[in-house]
């Protein structure tokens, strides 16, 4: 019997017992204790700004430059504020081509919402997990907006700022929109975030990697360009009109924790980090170091065996690469404490092991022949 085919819907939320998941992006850390406390004593549940709560976007506003609580749009997490970015664009009305440039391998997302957007999403392949930057200046000229992801998900490699400020000349010469996933901008190993500037960038991020508040799903969008942020800010109120207040208020709460809460995280993260990397790299993986985030992207040959197999025989949750335009590869996230990586490494081992076992007497056999 064959067994169900599997897709990344198959696995976000799975928390059956005994199963090891590799899979979701999402920290198993808890959340500040200080978005926590105003639940007792909450009692607003009517509609919200669709641009935001104010206190919300001012409290924000002092980590931007140049920034006022009109700069920002609070959305259901950074994929809506992505959503509405490109919306926007695509019917802005200009000449360019309704083109969006985005690196592969790319989050699995990217190019359906772009696709949803009514613009086509054009690649620019990663070299050793970074951006090909002549590559990506053949390609720009021709595109209204690129997407640039870093800490990425799915390597977990960071770009350097020399690439980032290259970026910023090409899209500015070529008056290109820039929005800057930087969902994981607080989860760097190797140095200070690098904040993208100029006046068609849009910098999206969320409270969900940082805080750990994924299923509060508030997310946001900054820029400089109020034209954007207005545009964005109507279609909003057509569409899911405001993002959930209860999250909104828990998330101003999060503004206000002292930052010994970011740097204590991020050293969690770095020993995960060196936990998988180094267990991978022991069974015999070929992969990237990650610089940030939380995944590796380890080369296995035949991924949807590999995924499979792990699923259904071992009880391991990972992703295929090519859900990310990445095929032969696997992603793991090693957002799970460290016994639990541990043992999910071991039973990779036990896999490998066995598919070696397979194959021996095949070689014999060949051999004899």
């Amino acid at each position: 019997m064959s067994k169900p085919k599997l897709t990344p819907s198959s696995f976000i939320g799975n928390q059956e017992e005994g199963v090891i998941s590799f899979g979701s992006g999402q920290p198993d850390l808890p959340p500040p204790k200080e978005v926590y406390q105003i639940l007792p004593h909450y009692r607003d549940f009517k509609y919200g700004q669709v641009q935001g709560q104010f206190k919300l976007r001012e409290a924000l506003a002092w980590h931007y430059p140049k920034s006022s609580a009109e700069s920002f749009v609070i959305t259901n997490g950074a994929s809506e504020a992505l959503d509405l970015t490109l919306r926007v664009l695509a019917r802005n009305g200009d000449q360019k081509p309704n083109k969006v440039l985005m690196a592969r391998p790319y989050y699995y997302s990217y190019p359906h919402i772009a696709q949803a957007a009514g613009m086509d999403p054009i690649f620019t392949d990663l070299i050793d997990g970074r951006i090909d930057i002549e590559d990506f200046e053949r390609k720009i000229k021709d595109c209204k907006a690129v997407i640039i992801n870093s800490p990425s998900n799915p390597t977990g490699r960071v770009e350097s700022v020399e690439t980032l400020q290259r970026i910023e000349e090409l899209t500015s010469q070529y008056r290109v929109y820039v929005l800057s996933d930087e969902v994981y901008k607080d989860l760097i190993y190797v140095r200070q975030n690098y904040l993208i500037k100029g006046p068609h960038v849009v910098t999206i991020n969320s409270f969900s990697k940082t805080y750990a508040m994924c299923g509060f799903r508030v997310g946001y969008l900054w820029s400089l360009d109020q034209d954007l942020v207005n545009a964005v800010i109507d279609m909003k109120s057509h569409t899911s009109m405001n993002t959930n207040i209860l999250g909104q208020e828990m998330a101003y709460e999060a503004t206000k924790v002292p930052s010994d809460f970011i740097y204590n995280q991020l050293e969690v993260w770095k020993k995960r980090r060196d936990l998988i990397y180094d267990g991978l790299k022991t069974l015999g993986l070929d992969l990237w170091k990650p610089e940030g985030a939380f995944y590796v992207l380890p080369f296995v040959g035949n991924s949807q065996e590999f995924v499979t197999d792990m699923f259904y025989e071992y009880k391991v949750i990972t992703y295929m690469g090519d859900w990310f335009g990445a095929p032969g590869r696997v992603r793991f996230s090693y957002a799970l404490d460290a016994k639990r990586i541990e043992e999910g490494l071991n039973r990779v081992g036990d896999y490998l092991k066995s598919k070696k076992k397979k194959a021996s007497p095949k070689k014999a056999e060949a051999v004899a022949a």
